[in-house]
């Protein structure tokens, strides 16, 4: 059996390529090992076949950014039953129209950037772009946010306009918000700067029972036809 050598050693051997295509070949899932992608160009190899894909590109991969619509009931966290548990090629959105090819490397250092509490569901967003964390650590607080909040009780039009501006949450005057009924048992929030617990308690106050919070955008971009459990990217052209 021969030495094990590198990935890109091998590749630069097979193709004359430069070291530096080499590796951006294989960071960019467009070598296989012995028919399976392998993004990593100190992987060891010997006598694998080694290939390089028809339309492979030499190019820098950029930072992703992941949309997940969490389920209720998992939380945010870091134990087993977190959203991160979802972040694997298995519940990549089918229909994802980003255009962007999926790879190993996009599910690693990502940051949560919009979390929600366990009983809520909706729209998280997680991020490997400095320039979206960035965003969201220095301006997140003036992106709107629209929420679905299912109800039961009954409310008046005072108690509707309680709701958009009048309500305090632990001790500090809310600013004011926009909401309005989707249907008889369903309010629609479009809100900024919204703290955990915050939807539930502005509805309570009035005398609302909540059953359930989904939040379906962050700034432009939202969830539209997503599934629940499933992530996609965010597409090139979209912006919060």
């Amino acid at each position: 059996m021969n030495e094990a050598e590198r990935l890109s050693k091998r590749l630069i051997q097979q193709t004359s390529c430069s070291r530096r295509e080499a590796e951006l070949y294989i960071e960019g899932g467009w070598v296989t090992v012995d028919g399976q992608v392998v993004e990593e160009p100190q992987h060891p190899v010997r006598d694998e076949r080694i290939e390089l894909l028809p339309g492979a590109r030499a190019e820098t991969q950029p930072p992703v950014t992941l949309l997940l619509h969490k389920p209720v009931g998992v939380g945010c966290g870091l134990g087993a039953n977190s959203a991160q548990q979802l972040l694997s090629h298995a519940h990549r959105w089918a229909e994802d129209a980003s255009g962007i090819r999926p790879l190993n490397r996009h599910l690693r250092r990502l940051e949560l950037l919009t979390p929600l509490e366990t009983d809520a569901s909706g729209l998280l967003v997680f991020s490997q772009s400095h320039a979206v964390v960035r965003l969201f650590k220095e301006k997140g607080a003036t992106l709107e946010q629209e929420y679905l909040v299912e109800v039961a009780g009954t409310l008046d039009e005072k108690g509707l306009k309680r709701l958009a501006f009048g309500l305090s949450y632990k001790g500090v005057t809310l600013p004011p918000c926009k909401v309005s009924w989707q249907s008889e048992t369903r309010l629609r929030f479009a809100i900024k700067a919204v703290q955990p617990g915050q939807l539930r308690a502005m509805c309570e106050s009035v005398g609302l029972q909540v059953l359930g919070v989904r939040r379906l955008r962050f700034g432009r971009t939202g969830l539209a036809k997503l599934p629940a459990g499933q992530w996609r990217y965010l597409g090139p052209n979209e912006k919060f």
